[in-house]
């Protein structure tokens, strides 16, 4: 009787450490974000904030050099975004463009051994863009990036293509007629939830007015449904946003607002506002900038849909509360944080980068078409 008595005992003992074993090891830390007894608090395990720390660590700036001399347009030919900085000015800052993108590949990854003026490589106008979106979003969007800025590192982290960028999802197949609405494929954009997959097309891939009418706002502000037709089908498409951005930030829904009034402003944190412009400076990116490079990126840079491969939340943060913990890299190369001398050139096809018009237009027609569907499933009620 006593030896079964032991067995149930050490049988419980056993899955009670089994079942433990699933929990985080205390104490967690915690950092108040609103006001005290509405749980507005980001909480953290201090394994996984160490593993967070280390992977935003910020590389040493490169030695400091006289802003006086000669100027880059000067001496150098076919320079035509960073001309007015001097020689030396401009000579530092592309070494550590080097390090930032291409560390192995060096000067290479860019030009080529018959002169640097020449742009053969689609990747050296691709960096004339970079750069001229990075000065813009230190200079424009100061609301969202203000304080610590951004450099080419903040995205590329030693990678010629930062870790985290996207393209427009065709969708997975499915029965003609069938329409799922991208929702239960199990998707990274979305942190795997039951959710449409791809909300990074229509809120980060469209201009102001295009924005203007997205069904931003879900919840009835009525009793009775008087003007506000959103239904749960809509609220699915900005729910999905929403996982994405708290899953790349590595934060909660309480980072950016109060549980019990999600659509109060006066009761959000000034996260919220925050992620007010990030939504913006983003669409602006895309949209201005990334999407520019359409026309002459060769195919291997672009998605399924023949879109380049674009900006999100994750570009920037990989998973932290703010890029790099918010160190500020910028204060090293203050020339990425002011428009310099650019022209905008007409681009110069090569024989190994040119799409044919074929290919091109077959690409837009089909992107179109998913464009279309995203914006008729979000908004046509269920």
């Amino acid at each position: 009787m006593k030896t079964h008595q032991y067995l149930r005992a050490a049988a419980a003992l056993a899955l009670s450490t089994l079942l433990l074993a699933g929990c985080e090891a205390p104490p967690p830390e915690s950092v108040q974000l609103g006001y005290r007894g509405v749980g507005q608090e980001q909480v953290a395990n201090p394994k996984t904030l160490a593993a967070t720390v280390a992977a935003n660590q910020v590389p040493a700036a490169q030695p400091a050099v006289p802003a006086g001399g000669p100027k880059a347009a000067d001496v150098y030919e076919n320079v035509q975004v960073l001309g007015d900085l001097s020689v030396g000015e401009f000579t530092r800052l592309m070494v550590a463009m080097t390090e930032w993108v291409s560390p192995e590949e060096g000067c290479n990854y860019c030009h080529v051994d018959e002169g640097f003026q020449y742009d053969t490589k689609y990747t050296k106008r691709v960096a004339r863009v970079m750069t001229v979106m990075t000065q813009n979003a230190n200079v424009a969007w100061g609301d969202h990036v203000g304080g610590a800025g951004v450099t080419c590192y903040t995205c590329h982290r030693g990678k010629n293509i930062p870790a985290n960028v996207w393209a427009t999802d065709p969708g997975q197949p499915h029965a003609p007629g069938v329409m799922t609405a991208g929702q239960n494929i199990a998707s990274v954009t979305a942190a795997y939830s039951s959710l449409p997959n791809d909300p990074l097309t229509p809120y980060f891939d469209g201009d102001e007015e295009e924005a203007r009418n997205l069904p931003w706002r879900v919840a009835g502000d009525t009793a009775l449904p008087t003007g506000n037709r959103s239904s749960v089908k809509q609220t699915e498409w900005i729910y999905s946003l929403m996982m994405h951005m708290s899953d790349s930030l590595g934060v909660n829904c309480t980072y950016c607002h109060n549980t019990r009034a999600f659509y109060d402003w006066e009761q959000s944190s000034p996260a919220r506002v925050k992620a007010w412009h990030g939504i913006r400076m983003v669409r602006d990116m895309n949209n201005n900038y990334v999407n520019e490079t359409a026309d002459w990126l060769p195919e291997h840079r672009k998605g399924p849909m023949g879109d380049p491969l674009k900006v999100n939340c994750a570009t920037c943060h990989q998973g932290a509360y703010k890029p790099l913990l918010g160190a500020n890299m910028v204060q090293d190369y203050p020339n990425l944080a002011r428009y310099t001398l650019a022209s905008k050139s007409e681009p110069v096809e090569t024989e190994t980068e040119a799409d044919s018009d074929e290919a091109v237009d077959e690409a837009s027609d089909l992107q179109d078409t998913v464009e279309e569907i995203i914006e008729e499933e979000m908004t046509t009620g269920e």
